[in-house]
């Protein structure tokens, strides 16, 4: 393995193996090193290197086992994130259903109102993956438009996006990077459309649309991508069930 730079934090080695994984380095089957091992290839604790087997593990890369070690069960995360059950399983279609027509790829320096819709500082410099979403290859009308924005550091996704219309950014860094959703927050909100976005989405100026915004944080509570999204009223709806605790 190329050695990660010294005070690598789990999330780094999680990639760093993820990487070395589907790369083939590990074999399914094969034994990573032992946790003592790995503290000295990445110069870090063993509670560090403890947290990113474990995301590994959750991802369903790895299995471990007491005096065995931890085995190469998969080349490829096998998990995909589900609502839990306090979330209420059918608030929200989480959007994977659609196919992601990608409109373009750009850096952008976050100002004002999307500072406070991304929660982040303003000044700060995102990339910003925008598509109109389909409900087949063959739709003529998007039901939406959608604005990813994820770190700088991932910026290699865009080019995975061009090529996987029909799976999540999310799930592309998951299994890119192994850095895995913990928790989706989601916040809708009532808006009007107005110009460029009316053409995109082909309404009229002034339509009534739903702009969903959705943060994706991992077990350390940080926030590695924000969507938002607008859907015109006519063509989404939200549903839910509730039922008596």
């Amino acid at each position: 393995m190329n050695s990660l730079p010294t005070k690598s934090n789990f999330v780094d080695i999680a990639q760093h193996l993820t990487e070395s994984i589907s790369s083939g380095r590990f074999p399914v089957g094969s034994l990573l090193p032992t946790e003592m091992e790995l503290c000295h290839h990445y110069a870090t604790s063993r509670h560090t290197v403890r947290a990113a087997l474990h995301e590994l593990q959750q991802l369903g890369l790895v299995s471990r086992k007491k005096n065995v070690g931890t085995r190469v069960e998969s080349a490829r995360p096998t998990n995909e994130f589900r609502p839990s059950l306090a979330s209420l399983d059918d608030l929200i279609q989480f959007g994977n259903t659609h196919v992601r027509k990608l409109q373009g790829v750009a850096s952008k320096k976050i100002e004002g109102d999307l500072a406070k819709d991304l929660r982040c500082e303003a000044g700060s410099s995102w990339i910003c993956i925008s598509s109109l979403r389909m409900n087949s290859a063959n739709d003529r009308l998007p039901v939406g438009w959608t604005d990813v924005y994820i770190a700088p550091a991932y910026a290699e996704i865009a080019e995975i996006v061009r090529h996987s219309p029909g799976v999540l950014i999310s799930t592309l860094i998951e299994t890119r990077y192994g850095r895995r959703i913990e928790q989706i927050e989601q916040e809708i909100r009532a808006v009007t459309i107005d110009e460029p976005m009316a053409h995109s989405l082909q309404v009229a100026v002034g339509t009534t649309a739903l702009k969903i915004i959705r943060w994706y944080s991992d077990a350390t509570g940080s926030v590695f991508e924000v969507s938002i999204s607008i859907h015109p009223a006519e063509r989404f709806s939200v549903s839910m069930l509730l039922k008596r605790s």
